[in-house]
């Protein structure tokens, strides 16, 4: 049976060889060799969608004339070169550079030209609905509540063909102008100084605003100063001091609103482009919330002050600890709140910013793990309050004198003067036992007696015990006892058991050392003695002429 499965398998075995020779050395007849298998059906797959190629503008396209004419009258200050892009009517050619610079000012305050939505090819944009040669740039508002649309129309002169607006539209340039509010403004500003600057600001803007932003705040602290002193002047006259402090604590943040006031009314006289005005009315909105908040923030350490001066937190250690772990919690939570809102008052989403704090206050409470543990743990210590700093306890295996109650952890002084340091993660969850909160220590001793102290000697002792320890004003007066107890092997034991009223334990051991020697006066008044632990052996003799067992 061996011998057919040997010779089976040397017979696969060169069937192999023979196959994979064949491949190998015959590359050509491999088709042939190998069984055919059925050809797969090509899958068509979704062919993606070809990115169209842009347009090249034409030298003469309605973008080209717009960026040309934006690029005259707010960069270079070239009106009388963007008079050419103005179909200007009989007799008005004079005031082409004039009416250039009107419009400029009307563009900038309510249209902003998006070049790319213009059409990039000479013959305008055919989809818009118009009449051939003719295109839209915009609308301006006709002031009734109606927008009046900003025409431009194909046009050719000597230097050839290009878009100029339109007559209709040069002609209403003079109303838009009449109702801008930064009129006054534009009539005796230079030139120079209306062109545009970096951030959507015209330059005589650049260089107002930090004039205005120093007035602000010039304006702000007088005003802040002068607040303050009438406030302080009415608060003098309360009986409670604590509002004296709080506006004390807060007088920076009042200035700092009153600049942000300040500049919010002399905001107008900028006249800001609208973009901008929005831009720096969120700006000065963020600065009010951040005042607010500091407000809140600084206050904070005023209430934690009131509170701390209290009848019930003054002599409260641990009322104490609680109070500045909760003020720092409300500082912290104060601080988080006043970042959230300072975000939404600069426009950014604050639901975005809500679910950062989410996930970084979950990975923060995965990293600080046993942080916040100690953190909540020194908080129910100061709410449970099982021991003061200067106790003297028993944790655990750990006894000693607490030195410290920190917001990590506790310090214990040993006996042998060491320093322990617990968590109060831990701590919290350990058997603490208090030795300074006892109202009263017990004494507890037992008295033994030789045997052959009689009944009355006995009598003696117990009641002369128990009216030397009902003479002591510090004991207490509900249990004192002194009976006897048990008859031992070695001697008659009479138990002793009364309270000292004190939790002071060095002057227990002055009340225990004048009771204990009073023990051994009464005793020894009575005639007898204290016993100690002996063993008598009895040796019986043999009677007379019988020997020993």
């Amino acid at each position: 049976m061996r011998l057919l499965e040997r010779i089976l398998l040397c017979r696969v075995a060169a069937a192999a060889l023979a196959l994979s020779a064949s491949l190998i050395l015959a590359p050509g007849t491999r088709a042939q060799s190998l069984p055919r298998l059925p050809k797969a059906t090509p899958v068509a797959l979704p062919s993606p969608t070809p990115t169209p190629e842009p347009v090249p503008e034409a030298p003469d396209s309605p973008r080209a004339s717009a960026r040309a004419f934006i690029d005259l009258t707010a960069r270079k200050g070239d009106f009388k070169g963007a008079a050419r892009y103005l179909q200007l009517p009989a007799g008005e050619e004079a005031r082409g550079p004039d009416l250039a610079r009107r419009l400029r000012a009307v563009l900038q305050r309510y249209l902003d030209i998006d070049l790319d939505a213009l059409s990039p090819l000479a013959e305008g944009s055919g989809q818009d609905g118009l009449p051939q040669g003719v295109d839209t740039v915009g609308a301006v508002p006709d002031g009734h509540g109606d927008q009046d649309p900003v025409f431009v129309v194909r046009t050719r002169d000597a230097g050839g063909t290009y878009w100029a607006f339109s007559r209709q539209t040069v002609s209403r340039i003079d109303g838009w102008y009449d109702g801008l509010p930064d009129r006054w403004v534009r009539d005796w500003m230079p030139e120079r100084l209306q062109r545009s600057g970096p951030g959507g600001l015209l330059l005589w803007q650049w260089l107002a605003l930090p004039a205005l932003l120093v007035l602000a705040l010039a304006l702000g602290r007088v005003l802040g100063a002068f607040t303050t002193a009438v406030l302080h002047r009415l608060f003098r006259k309360t009986p409670t001091e604590w509002d004296e402090r709080l506006l004390e604590r807060t007088s920076p943040a009042l200035t700092l609103l009153w600049a942000v006031v300040v500049a919010a009314a002399l905001l107008p006289w900028l006249a800001l482009l609208p973009e901008a005005h929005r831009s720096v009315r969120s700006l000065l909105g963020g600065l009010a919330t951040v005042a607010v908040f500091w407000a809140l923030w600084r206050s904070v350490d005023v209430w934690a002050q009131f509170l701390m001066e209290r009848p019930w937190a003054r002599d409260n250690p641990s009322a104490r600890s609680l109070l500045s772990v909760a003020r720092n919690l409300t500082k912290a939570f104060v601080a988080i709140g006043g970042v959230v809102a300072t975000v939404a008052a600069f426009g950014y989403p604050v639901a975005t910013v809500l679910a950062g704090l989410g996930i970084g206050g979950i990975a923060l409470a995965f990293g600080a793990q046993k942080t916040i543990e100690n953190l909540f743990g020194s908080v129910a210590l100061a709410a449970d309050e099982p021991f003061r700093v200067g106790d003297f306890v028993k944790i655990e295996d750990f006894t000693g004198n607490v030195e410290r109650i920190g917001m990590r952890s506790t310090q214990i002084r040993t006996l042998d003067r060491t320093l322990v340091s617990i968590p109060n993660g831990r701590l919290s969850d350990m058997r603490v036992e208090d030795f300074a909160s006892r109202d009263r220590i017990r004494f507890a001793a037992t008295v033994s007696l030789v045997y052959g102290t009689t009944e009355e000697q006995v009598r003696r002792v117990v009641s002369g015990v128990e009216a030397m320890l009902r003479s002591y004003p510090k004991v207490w007066p509900d249990t004192v006892v002194a009976k006897l107890a048990a008859l031992s092997p070695s001697s008659l034991d009479v138990e002793v058991l009364c309270w000292f009223q004190t939790s002071d334990f060095g002057e227990f051991r002055d009340f225990r050392q004048e009771a204990l020697l009073g023990i051994m006066r009464i005793v020894e008044d009575a005639g007898t003695s204290f016993a100690y632990p002996t063993q008598a052996v009895h040796v019986v003799r043999p009677k007379a002429g019988k020997p020993p067992a």
